[in-house]
């Protein structure tokens, strides 16, 4: 892609989008991670930065990782409560299995070990259960985040632990 600044959803295709959970990381790491990217001229989608007032996000958030390169899921402490960010990743893993190695994913693990996104320590595994009986989800959807969290897992990423100062 040529372009040199930040991508507007107009149909866009954006080099790069940011999975994360906003109360973890929004106005810190990833933060700090989009404006990078983007004054460095990569078209970067964060959900608050692109999607308009009114939008919804059950089309707007599937279209953006469709239309993405690269993802970087930013595993905090919280990621795994949100249906949205396991939705997200969901689909993330399916783009990048399908597309012939045009999509790659990057994850990043914020104040997270890799074992916890394994779901081998109870922090993924028990968020992901109670989502499960919180919210009535069928067994097929939360297979497919486990799933989904298991192969991110299987690629090299970025350990970020959380400065503690």
């Amino acid at each position: 892609m040529e372009s040199s600044e930040a991508g507007t959803w107009s149909g866009s295709e954006y080099q790069v989008f940011l999975s994360f959970r906003g109360p973890d990381t929004r106005h810190g790491f990833t933060d700090c991670l989009y404006h990078g990217l983007t004054d460095a001229g990569i078209c970067v989608f964060r959900d608050d930065e692109e999607l308009p007032i009114g939008e919804r996000i059950d089309g707007a958030l599937p279209r953006a990782i469709d239309n993405s390169r690269i993802y970087i899921p930013i595993f905090s402490q919280t990621y795994a409560s949100s249906q949205w960010c396991l939705r997200e990743l969901a689909q993330i893993v399916e783009n990048a299995s399908k597309s012939s190695g045009h999509k790659e994913i990057l994850p990043i693990f914020f104040d997270v070990e890799p074992d916890d996104v394994k779901l081998k320590t109870p922090l993924y595994r028990d968020a992901i259960l109670n989502l499960e009986h919180e919210k009535n989800l069928s067994t097929e959807q939360v297979d497919s985040w486990r799933v989904a969290l298991k192969e991110v897992d299987a690629i090299k990423g970025w350990e970020v632990k959380k400065y503690k100062g």
